[in-house]
């Protein structure tokens, strides 16, 4: 059994060996042989890697609404045009009616919230910024909100009450406005009113390049007061874990269908989004992209391959002779086969070695120089390096078959 082994692994040495000493002799042909391999792994271990990081990335900073949080917003997530100007004329806007009757009414949420929100200036120092996000926010926030405060304190119900002028901002208004200072105790300008600023977000970084950390809270009853609610207000609910979500989304969808009398056969006239749908939108269009990147890839691959089966079967004529003098000491026509296809599937994945580590350079640089996420799987190293060699075999099969199929007595008359 030892030796049944042994000449296995010799019988595969030899002809890898002879495929990385064949790549090796001829380096400029082997480049080009391989390119059509090189740039397929290449274009598929990037295309991979981005659609990877940038699903981590808006799994992380955008879908991710809190720890098994839901929202009951106007619109649900809609994706074609039509279905917007219907859902514009049929949907209602959330109020804090509806928020202050499904707080009183659901019984199987954890946590209850609300949230409304609109752009104004902020000033302090004498500095000031544009377009910065202002957001009126319950104190029920402060459980189910991913913002949280680094220094100082969120909103309370104290000052939700008494329609206090206090805030907490986001780090970069802190970093822009206050130089380094405290911000905890002084002024801001909020839309020309002044504002004590009771705490500081921690940072949350950018969504492909834009800042997340340009906000300030506010007490809702505060901005309701000043700013009233013309598009309404989001609701936050959060359920007890992860199993009751479900539960605790038909909870509130029938309550809030049941103040929007709306009859049975009627379509929801509001929307209820949690992470989970965000991602499956977000998903569905990465996935358009994937699959036009199969089609790229899938170019390379075949011209690839046909470079790959006619550079083997210019190895089979040179090396007839060699062919012959095998066959003659005893080599079965099965040996030759698979000589030449092990040949064959070593130089793909040579290849497609070659187009990972490319790749994978490619992708720490961007990773480098630029905001744009970028996450390499193994999954993806292990099914370009298994597609590669895959190619390898499916162009290797005819050439492998003409050296096998070829006569020893006629063989070694070959000049070479």
């Amino acid at each position: 059994m030892g030796d049944v082994r042994k000449n296995r692994v010799i019988s595969l040495r030899e002809p890898i060996g002879v495929a990385l000493e064949t790549l090796r002799a001829h380096k400029l042909r082997s480049f080009l042989m391989l390119l059509g391999i090189i740039l397929s792994v290449s274009t598929l271990i990037i295309v991979v890697a981005l659609i990877s990081g940038v699903n981590r990335y808006i799994a992380e900073r955008v879908a991710n609404l809190g720890s098994n949080v839901f929202i009951v917003a106007r619109f649900p997530i809609i994706t074609e045009a039509e279905e917007l100007v219907k859902a514009t004329r049929r949907n209602k806007l959330i109020t804090l009616d509806d928020y202050q009757a499904l707080h009183d009414n659901l019984t199987l949420p954890l946590r209850q919230g609300v949230e409304v929100d609109t752009n104004e200036k902020v000033r302090a120092n004498g500095q000031s910024l544009d377009d910065t996000e202002i957001r009126g926010v319950s104190s029920s926030m402060a459980d189910i909100d991913v913002e949280e405060p680094e220094s100082g304190r969120y909103i309370t119900e104290g000052d939700d009450l008494h329609r206090a002028t206090v805030t907490m901002i986001g780090a970069d208004l802190a970093a822009k406005l206050f130089n380094g200072l405290d911000p905890i105790g002084r002024e801001l300008e909020i839309g020309g009113l002044p504002f004590e600023i009771v705490g500081v977000a921690k940072p949350i970084g950018s969504v492909l390049g834009q800042s997340q950390d340009n906000f300030v809270y506010i007490p809702i009853q505060t901005y309701l007061k000043i700013y009233g609610a013309p598009g309404g207000v989001t609701i936050n609910i959060q359920a007890r874990a992860p199993d009751w979500m479900a539960r605790t989304q038909d909870e509130a969808r029938v309550l809030m269908r049941a103040r929007h009398h709306l009859k049975p056969d009627e379509t929801d006239n509001f929307g209820i989004l949690d992470s989970a749908t965000l991602m499956n939108l977000w998903k569905q269009l990465t996935g358009v992209i994937a699959i036009a990147m199969v089609g790229v890839v899938s170019v390379f691959l075949v011209i690839g391959g046909v470079v790959i089966m006619n550079v083997m079967l210019a190895t089979v004529t040179e090396r007839t002779r060699e062919i012959g003098i095998r066959k003659s000491l005893g080599a079965r026509r099965n040996d030759i086969l698979l000589q030449f296809l092990i040949e064959a599937t070593v130089m793909a994945a040579t290849g497609g070695a070659i187009g990972v580590a490319v790749a994978y350079a490619l992708t720490l640089l961007v990773k480098a120089t630029t905001s744009v996420p970028m996450s390499v799987p193994l999954t993806a190293v292990i099914l370009a390096e298994v597609i590669s060699a895959a190619v390898g075999v499916f162009f290797g099969v005819y050439p492998a078959q003409k050296a096998a199929r070829l006569e020893p007595i006629e063989a070694l008359r070959v000049e070479i």
